[in-house]
């Protein structure tokens, strides 16, 4: 069973929910609970095979500048953004939901067109319809 985050953060990768809203929820989250949620989405990059071919097109589709912080370090390859200050999480979480949403996209396309088991690419309507 996934957790409620989890549903969250890969209905946003999947575009199943407008980033607006995700950002919103993300938002909404107690500083830790952001920190905790960019550290499931690095682990979620990390599965879903994201690869450094990933960044240029993760930094265009998440709408921060190439010069912000979080984007220099995914350029490097570096996934500390959890340890970043307070207000560079929400840049972060642009970055590395549109991160795991393109790698996510190749692995479903590749891995799992005919169908799979994996549960995150299984969403049952009413998890989305109540988070």
């Amino acid at each position: 069973m996934l957790y409620a985050h989890e549903v969250v953060l890969n209905e946003l990768a999947q575009g199943l929910r407008p980033m607006a809203q995700g950002v919103e929820w993300f938002e909404g989250l107690s500083e830790d609970d952001r920190r905790k949620a960019l550290h499931a989405l690095v682990l979620f990059c990390g599965q879903a095979r994201a690869c450094e071919e990933d960044v240029p097109e993760s930094i265009a589709r998440s709408g921060i500048r190439p010069t912000h912080t979080p984007a220099v370090m995914l350029t490097k390859w570096r996934f500390g953004m959890a340890g970043l200050p307070a207000y560079e999480l929400t840049k972060s979480f642009r970055l590395l939901v549109a991160l795991f949403s393109i790698a996510d996209t190749r692995r479903r396309v590749l891995h799992c067109a005919d169908g799979c088991g994996h549960e995150w690419h299984n969403l049952p309507e009413r998890l989305r319809d109540t988070t």
